[in-house]
């Protein structure tokens, strides 16, 4: 079975989840009860969106219940070394040598918007193992483009 890397946080974030989507699960069931009460099931919206719910919900709990079971929780601040790897905080400089800062993070944890990228993004893919002074060059849905690891982080 393969480990799921991610982030002490991320690990968190997942757990807390999975509290919710469990204290959901009897609501839902609820919700079942009562529609089931109003009668006739084949026309009964209620029903059938509850129990679509109860779906969703089931379906997410064996997900995030499958990658906590799989967890690999990695702490950058005991990592070292000058190859970039999962956790690293890596400062890139474009074409025109403007500064990006990205971390390797999980899918779970990945947002762009706040520099976290996952490790199977096509950005982070090109990164790991890489050194400073390295170049990389990343195809991506608007081109191909060009970056030069300028630090390595581990934070």
């Amino acid at each position: 079975m393969e480990k799921v890397p991610m982030l002490a946080e991320g690990y968190e974030k997942l757990t807390a989840d999975l509290k919710v989507l469990r204290a959901e699960r009897p609501l839902v069931v609820d919700a079942i009860e009562e529609a089931r009460a109003h009668g006739d099931l084949s026309e009964n919206a209620e029903y059938h969106a509850a129990k679509e719910r109860q779906g969703q919900i089931e379906a997410q709990i064996a997900e995030i219940e499958d990658k906590v079971s799989r967890a690999q929780i990695i702490d950058p601040s005991t990592l070292s070394g000058d190859k970039v790897v999962f956790g690293a905080t890596v400062t890139l400089l474009d074409e025109n040598d403007k500064p990006i800062k990205y971390q390797i993070v999980g899918q779970t944890e990945a947002d762009a918007n706040k520099g976290r990228i996952s490790y199977n993004s096509p950005i982070a893919r090109a990164l790991i193992g890489k050194q400073v002074e390295d170049e990389i060059e990343v195809t991506v849905p608007s081109g191909d483009k060009f970056y030069l690891v300028e630090k390595i982080e581990f934070i």
